[in-house]
This record gives structure tokens, C-alpha cells and sequence, in this order.
């Protein structure tokens, strides 16, 4: 700023004045000023003036890398956090990085509140956050928990998907489980719930894995090799999620398994990736946008007043029907 005001000819003071936008400088000084300062390659700090003040106003996110649905959950947070006047910082867990440190990365950088997409800590773990700062889990249920909480409702969703699958004439229909990933458990016992209903306990069958392409690509094999030794296949798979949808059909294409006309196969996100996969996949929308103005707004909310007691929003989740779903081929 001492730059600036010695070559436009002002002083500090009147620097300051015009890069806060306040009166106080004429309108030619104030071209002056913004013209030197743009020569100079001056750029205020908005930074370090709002922790001048005592605020940051940067909210942190906690996202994987390699999940697709956080990339859209990320989307619709940088939009609402503008909303509000707040920044938005980034930290991903990943090899060798997990939850703690990518949470401490950005508590040290002075974000006011911190969104946890798909959190794996446990609740304790969750609540000791909750207790240092606000926080915000997303897709993660916390009972308990003194952090708010943004999810879909996850029986709902698996309910729309067998129900689908139950009315094109699926009997036989597998569920690949997500693990440890958000969602899983609800999803599972939606899963076995769905099948109970329709009359198909015996055919209920949970295949371990995760929300990743290689636990789909390991259970379609698994599902090849069965086929190989003589026994059936499924007529219909519900994925733990798109990316675990996506590593199936690509086992799938390799064995020569024509989907849907041998197997119809059902994701769940639909995360960006279900939009470019070369057949369209069937799966269940989960709402990134409304899931992420939610979590953006309960941080806020909790900023503005922190005696406020946790909240959690339920999101409504819809089935998308595209071509990997359709009725069983006559056996």
C-alpha cells in the first residue's frame, strides 16, 4: 500500500480508503489509485483484514478425492457459501491422510466451521469436533452427536430401487454392500427389508464391498466366476453407489454380459459420472444441491449462534430410470 500511495501521489490512508470502497476520494484520484495499484500487481488482502477483525469467514470442507459425489456436493457448497459471504477451503483425505489431519489442515487455516462430507470417524470422534468448532456432517447420520447433520433418506431410495426392479419381474437381485461408506447400513437393511416385503427372503444375497469401481469390478467377476461353474446368474444388482455400479458393468462387458438384457444394474448418487458412462445408468438421485445448501446454511446458522442445538435435514431421494434396468430375459 506505501508502493501505491508514493507513486499515485496519496497517502496510505487514502489507499485504504479506496480499496475499501468508502468515501472519501474523488473519483479521478480513486482511477489513479486502482491504475498504479493494478501496475504494481497490488491486490488487497481480504484475508488478513477479516482476521483483523476477528473472522475468517471461510468455511472448510473435508472431501474424497475419488468420490465423485463429493465433487457435486462441492459444487452446490462453493455456490451457497457466496450466498452468504463466506469463502469456501478444501482438504482431502486419501493415502497416508486421513480425517484428523485433513480437519486439522483446515481448522489451522481459521475456517470458522467445517463440512464433513462422508465422514468414516466415529461418533465420539465426531462429537469432540462438534465440541471444538461447528461442524456439519453430510450423508453420515451422527445420533448424539453435537454436529449438524445433512443426509438423504437412504430407505427410501433402496425402497424405489426394488420396487423398480420387483415390478419389471426381478427375483433374483443382489445387493453389493458399501462397507463402511455413508449410507451402507441404511442402505443394506433397506436392502433385506425390500426383498422380505416382495415375498424374496430366500433370494436375499449381500455381496461385501465398497463405494469404489474396484469393489464392483470384484463382485461382478465373483458373479462370472459362479456363472462359469454352472450356477445363474442374478437377474438384477442394486450397486452400493455409482462408482461401485460403474466397476460392475465394466466386469460385466468384459465377460460379455449384456446389461440389461441378462442383468439390469442399479447405482446410487447420481453423481455426475452416472451422466457420462457410455449406457445411461439407472440409479437413485440424491439431491448434491439441496444436500449442499443445507449443510452450508446449519453451519451459518450455528456461527450466527452457538448456543443453538444441532440440527438434521432429511433430503428426499428419487430413482432415475435410464437403459441399465429393465425386465428379466424368459429363462
Amino acid at each position: 500500500m506505501a508502493d501505491v500511495a508514493s507513486k499515485a501521489g496519496v497517502s496510505r490512508a487514502l489507499v485504504s480508503i479506496v480499496f475499501r470502497n468508502q468515501p472519501g476520494a474523488g473519483q479521478e484520484t480513486r482511477e489513479r489509485v486502482l491504475r498504479v495499484a493494478d501496475e504494481l500487481g497490488y491486490r488487497p488482502d481480504s484475508a488478513a483484514r477479516l482476521l483483523a477483525r476477528g473472522r475468517s469467514r471461510a468455511l472448510g470442507v473435508m472431501f474424497t478425492v475419488h468420490q465423485t459425489f463429493h465433487a457435486d456436493l462441492i459444487d452446490g457448497i462453493y455456490a451457497e457459501a457466496e450466498c452468504h459471504g463466506y469463502d469456501v477451503l478444501l482438504s482431502a483425505t486419501g493415502q497416508g491422510r486421513g480425517e484428523p489431519k485433513a480437519v486439522e489442515a483446515l481448522l489451522s487455516h481459521r475456517c470458522e466451521a467445517v463440512i464433513l462430507l462422508g465422514p468414516d470417524s466415529s461418533a465420539a470422534d465426531l462429537d469432540a469436533l462438534g465440541r471444538r468448532t461447528v461442524a456439519v456432517s453430510v450423508s453420515r447420520r451422527t445420533p448424539g452427536s453435537l454436529i449438524d447433520v445433512v443426509h438423504s433418506a437412504e430407505g427410501k431410495g433402496v425402497r424405489q430401487a426394488m420396487d423398480h426392479l420387483v415390478e419389471k419381474g426381478h427375483r433374483r437381485i443382489v445387493h453389493i454392500d458399501g462397507g463402511r461408506g455413508p449410507g451402507s447400513v441404511e442402505r443394506r437393511r433397506a436392502y433385506r427389508a425390500a426383498m422380505r416385503r416382495h415375498g424374496l427372503a430366500s433370494d436375499i444375497r449381500v455381496i461385501p464391498g465398497s463405494h469404489t469401481e474396484e469393489s464392483g469390478i470384484d463382485a461382478g467377476r465373483l458373479l462370472v466366476a459362479e456363472r462359469d461353474a454352472g450356477q445363474p446368474l442374478p437377474t438384477a444388482v442394486l450397486a452400493a453407489n455409482d462408482r461401485c455400479a460403474m466397476g460392475l458393468l465394466m466386469a460385466f462387458g468384459r465377460a460379455g454380459v449384456e446389461v440389461p438384457g441378462e442383468v439390469s444394474v442399479v447405482g446410487y448418487d447420481d453423481s455426475h459420472l452416472s451422466h457420462l458412462m457410455p449406457v445411461g445408468l439407472t440409479t437413485v438421485r440424491q439431491d448434491a444441491v439441496q444436500m449442499a445448501e443445507h449443510a452450508v446454511r446449519f453451519a451459518v446458522r450455528r456461527l450466527d449462534n452457538k448456543t443453538l442445538e444441532p440440527q438434521e435435514a432429511v433430503i428426499d431421494p428419487k430413482l432415475v430410470i435410464r437403459d441399465t434396468s429393465g425386465p428379466p430375459r424368459e429363462e
